[in-house]
């Protein structure tokens, strides 16, 4: 988990180099689909993986993929990255609370909650987008654990259908990308080929594959445990990458939320 977790957010401090030429929703589509191109190009799925349930399940992992990073990378183009990933939490520590239904998973829910509130209450005045989006980004990775758990149950095929997933979601947003092309890119066909390459393995190939491993062993609200680290890996990457400095109030709605994983009991 800590290796995925470095490299998602320093994937994630390249993204952030990204926006000044291309919108974040499209960075976002640089991401999945590099991401599609890699895992295919090495897991080579069978034809069977794309089309009926098989496919239908991998598409609607790929999109909810897709969805949390556009509206991740619409957060972190406005607040630092520590915070966004602090606020973004609130998903997955929601997931483990629903999947066990212990006082104590719910206690821990109210704390990251609390936490997000400290969080928020230091920054709304500042960027409330920003936070709304962050929001929004953790809904959507909570659909991600309930998708990509469905897909981890099958060890024989999770990591094909992670392939086949990006491929679906890249696929059927691509006349959005077209869209969303700048007419005059600031940023060299070579550059953006190696930024593109670089952000599908660090940001996305590398970490999710990871985490198909990581589901299959732990399942839902276990992999939500387990990500308790990813707050802090995330606030140190954007101090130590983006020189991006949090104030006490959000370094304490940050321990708030890491504590709150912290105390939810671990699956069974």
């Amino acid at each position: 988990m800590v290796v995925s977790g470095t490299s998602l957010y320093a994937g994630a401090a390249v993204a952030v180099g990204l926006f000044g030429a291309f919108p974040p929703a499209l960075v976002a589509w640089f991401r999945i689909s590099a991401a599609a191109l890699l895992l295919l190009a090495f897991r080579r799925p069978h034809p069977r993986l794309f089309v009926g349930a098989a496919g239908r399940t991998a598409a609607i992992y790929g999109a909810a993929t897709l969805a949390m990073n556009m509206t991740f990378y619409a957060a972190i183009a406005l607040i630092p990255l520590g915070t966004a990933v602090a606020i973004e939490f609130l998903g997955p520590v929601a997931v483990a609370a629903v999947g066990s239904r212990t006082a104590r998973d719910w206690a821990a829910l109210g704390l990251a909650t609390a936490g997000v509130l400290v969080i928020s209450g230091a920054t709304w005045s500042d960027n409330a987008a920003g936070i709304l989006l962050a929001l929004a980004a953790g809904v959507l990775w909570a659909a991600y654990i309930v998708a990509g758990s469905r897909i981890a149950s099958d060890p024989g095929t999770s990591k094909s259908s992670t392939a086949v997933g990006f491929a679906w979601a890249a696929f059927l947003a691509l006349p959005a990308a077209v869209w969303l092309w700048p007419d005059h890119p600031q940023v060299g066909v070579g550059s953006l080929a190696l930024m593109w390459l670089g952000l599908g393995f660090f940001s996305a190939a590398l970490p999710y594959s990871l985490d198909q491993v990581v589901m299959r062993l732990a399942g839902p609200a276990g992999f939500a445990l387990l990500q308790a680290i990813l707050p802090l890996v995330a606030t140190a990457v954007g101090a130590l990458v983006l020189r991006q400095w949090l104030s006490p109030a959000e370094m304490i709605g940050i321990v708030l939320i890491v504590s709150a994983v912290a105390l939810r009991k671990p699956a069974e």
